[in-house]
């Protein structure tokens, strides 16, 4: 069955796409059955360049990016979520979506921040660094969500292993 993932940020145009582009990226590299998706409580309607040039450059398919509201995620039809992740810095006093579920019942909620790539200073190549290291970060992460035995861990089990992913 798949396990369906929702990362959220509020604008969805840079941290939650690097994370569903890596997610997915690396579901289909080791052949799990882990579907990733993004929302942003605000969308802004549009991907950062510096997203799609970060994901386009490490390999991963970006053809269906698009910055979409947290609400399509919401409504009847919507996919039974089994994670949402939120990844908006905090630390920062950013506004963070929150997610009430959707149709397929309660999903396991979790925080893992990262600040924004797009605030990097040193003009546009500080931004491709910082862009780049933001998809580093969260990859690993990711990598480590994968190795989690996702079919057979309950829900207080699940949570409390992404929230230790989510300290790394």
């Amino acid at each position: 069955m798949t396990t369906h993932v929702l990362i959220l940020c509020t604008h969805n145009s840079a941290r939650s796409v690097l994370s569903e582009g890596m997610l997915n990226h690396l579901a289909r590299r080791l052949g799990k059955d882990v579907k990733a998706y993004s929302a942003g409580s605000a969308p802004s309607g549009r991907i950062n360049p510096f997203a799609l040039e970060a994901l386009n450059n490490a390999g991963v398919d970006t053809s269906g990016c698009r910055s979409k509201s947290w609400d399509e995620f919401s409504q009847d039809g919507a996919p039974p979520l089994s994670i949402v992740i939120t990844v908006c810095d905090s630390a920062a006093a950013e506004q963070c979506p929150v997610f009430f579920g959707g149709t397929g019942g309660q999903p396991v909620k979790v925080h893992w921040g990262y600040p924004d790539p797009s605030n990097a200073e040193g003009g546009e190549e500080g931004k491709r660094r910082a862009f780049e290291l933001t998809r580093q970060a969260i990859g690993f992460r990711m990598l480590q969500l994968l190795a989690l035995p996702l079919e057979t861990l309950d829900r207080q089990r699940l949570q409390a292993a992404l929230i230790e992913i989510g300290k790394s």
